[in-house]
């Protein structure tokens, strides 16, 4: 599943809390093509992507439940990709972008 995350989701999630994000979007077949539709639908609706490994989307997803992140640093919609231990860096580019 693919879940679209704000600055204060990344926030909470770095903080260590589990956050109830607003869209989730889920593949329609293990395909990759089918993958990677899911996954930039999410970047649509949020400032960054997690991919996460969660059942239900109406249950809070903690940070160990995400296996990287996914930000578009310039627009292009071309989405970079980051580990969860770098939240930090995903949090910072986050709102780089968005000042900009």
């Amino acid at each position: 599943m693919y879940v679209a995350l704000t600055v204060d989701d990344l926030t909470a999630l770095m903080a260590g809390a589990a956050v109830v994000p607003s869209t989730a979007f889920t593949a329609e077949s293990e395909d990759e093509e089918d993958e990677l539709a899911a996954l930039e639908e999410a970047s649509e609706h949020g400032a960054a992507v997690g991919a996460a490994e969660v059942s239900d989307p109406d249950l809070p997803v903690a940070l160990s439940q995400i296996a990287s992140f996914h930000v578009d640093l310039d627009g292009t919609g071309d989405l970079a990709w980051y580990a969860t231990q770098e939240i930090d860096a995903v949090l910072r580019e986050v709102r780089r972008t968005a000042s900009m």
